[in-house]
């Protein structure tokens, strides 16, 4: 395969890739801090691959201290093209139950306490989000979900929260009749900061409960949430796998590879010298013209 160099974040219960061949953890530094553990690289088909685990090996960080900006940073770092997030999700919708694996294409940030940009003053940009995934993306990663044996749904808004606390009920039922289908914690800033970092993102949502709107049920509950994860873990592996397979012999173009060239704003005699040695990595292509 050429071109192709694919960042996993894993979410909850998925904190290794037993698949990928030559592996081999790596520590990476960016000047946002750590990222959330070493990054696993190795090969699948051909294919390379660069896993993060999103809270760490061993689930300790939680969703409002993961450095979301050191996450992606490294992945750039590492040589990534394209970054495909496994995430854990809440089901808003009663047709997406637990075990069911929904291709994600849009986004609501209910998030507050996190830093959301790589720019700031001295370097200010403004990235399209109005269409947060790619689309390319997303369709490989919905196909080779079904080749894992798992039953997809393409298409989805995703509502992300602040946790650490699991919604109330007046909220959950708010956030249905927003429109919204999946509950999280850690799809944004990540999706925005993928897109600063001109990286195709995706993001497939592993429903493992149904939130708390259903008002005869118990609310979530961790340990149904955990046992829920141990399945969805096993073919998130497998999509992997099958995503390997799948992804075409050349990597094409993406408009979101430069999509900095339409967002950087402040004037190159304006820019901080300091803010720009932060965008070594994240910025690279477009501050260097």
């Amino acid at each position: 395969m050429s071109g192709w160099t694919i960042g996993i974040l894993g979410g909850s219960g998925l904190y290794a890739m037993d698949a990928l061949e030559e592996a081999q953890w790596i520590q990476v530094d960016t000047p946002w801090g750590p990222p959330s553990d070493e990054l696993l690289l190795g090969r699948i088909e051909g294919v390379r691959f660069v896993f993060l685990p999103r809270h760490g090996r061993g689930h300790r960080i939680p969703p409002g201290k993961v450095n979301a900006r050191a996450n992606i940073d490294a992945l750039k770092r590492a040589g990534c093209t394209d970054i495909l997030a496994l995430s854990a999700v809440g089901s808003l919708r009663e047709e997406l139950a637990p075990g069911r694996f929904v291709v994600a294409d849009q986004f609501i940030d209910r998030t507050f306490a996190r830093e959301s940009s790589f720019f700031g003053p001295g370097l200010v940009a403004h990235v399209s989000m109005a269409d947060p995934v790619c689309p390319r993306l997303s369709e490989l990663a919905a196909d080779a979900a079904e080749a894992a044996g798992a039953i997809v749904t393409r298409g989805g808004c995703y509502l992300a929260m602040e946790g650490p606390q699991f919604s109330t009920r007046a909220e959950s039922r708010a956030y249905r009749q927003w429109g919204c289908d999946l509950i999280g914690m850690t799809a944004m800033p990540e999706a925005k900061l993928a897109r600063e970092a001109e990286l195709p993102y995706a993001l497939v949502g592993m429903v493992t409960d149904y939130d708390c709107w259903r008002e005869s049920e118990d609310p979530v509950d961790v340990g149904d949430i955990l046992a829920q994860l141990q399945a969805n873990a096993g073919t998130a592996r497998r999509l992997v796998v099958e995503l390997a397979r799948s992804l075409p012999a050349e990597r094409p173009p993406s408009p979101i590879d430069t999509n900095l060239d339409t967002a950087i704003i402040t004037a190159p005699e304006a820019r901080d010298p300091a803010m720009v040695a932060k965008l070594d990595a994240v910025g690279r292509r477009a501050l260097r013209k």
